[in-house]
């Protein structure tokens, strides 16, 4: 059986700025204008302190001018999750000992002592 990878990645653009004394996301905006790359001061804030799902190629490609580093500088990937595919696993609810239309998760009360009060 196959094995299937979930795959995570850490954004460091905030690092490498860091390591080239650049503090500011301000800082970056007219260094991306320059190389033909505009974006907004709140676009360039969430590039720099968030992790982006998606970055187009030249954004990307001018990050790593400006910061004189490679890509995997910047986007680091790992893998996040392992598991292998099983072929035996339970088809039916009830080979899990769950029946049909009871909840698996009841409800709890929690009642304080007297002494907690």
């Amino acid at each position: 059986m196959a094995e299937q990878r979930r795959i995570g990645y850490n954004w460091n653009l905030r690092t490498v700025m860091a390591q080239r004394n650049l503090w500011k996301s301000t800082e970056l905006m007219p260094l991306l204008k320059s190389r033909g790359i505009n974006l907004s001061e709140s676009q360039v804030y969430r590039l720099v302190t968030g992790t982006p799902e998606r970055i187009p190629a030249r954004t990307f490609a001018a990050l790593c001018d400006i910061l004189d580093c490679e890509p995997n500088h910047l986007f680091e990937p790992y893998v996040e999750m392992r598991a292998a595919k099983t072929a035996d696993a339970p088809k039916r609810p009830e080979d899990l000992g769950v029946k049909p239309g009871s909840p698996i998760a009841r409800r709890v009360r929690i009642v304080p002592d007297d002494e907690d009060g």
